[in-house]
């Protein structure tokens, strides 16, 4: 589909564009989750401490966040059961070929 743009991706691992407003996991035709982005304001102060906290999980700011915001949820029995599981830290694992 020609003429269809879309703002750059400000994720680290972009989801590639289908054109018709779908995502495919990196070709192998996989619909991958769809993640909601929200604009979060934060006193610099508590994103200092986040992102140090972070660094030491070896986790982003923003998985950080989700981190502790599924734990927050979870402890108050409050997790939705049908919320996917977090990814692991670090590079996703190749798929070695068969």
């Amino acid at each position: 589909m020609s003429g269809v743009s879309r703002p750059p991706s400000r994720s680290s691992t972009p989801v590639p564009f289908t054109g018709d407003g779908s995502t495919t996991n990196g070709g192998r035709g996989n619909t991958v989750s769809e993640r909601k982005g929200i604009l979060l304001r934060l006193d610099p102060a508590v994103h200092d401490a986040l992102s140090r906290w972070a660094a030491d999980e070896l986790r982003s700011t923003n998985s950080e966040i989700e981190f502790l915001l599924r734990r927050a949820l979870a402890d108050a029995g409050r997790l939705p059961g049908k919320a996917g599981e977090m990814r692991r830290p670090g590079r996703p694992r190749s798929r070695s070929a068969d």
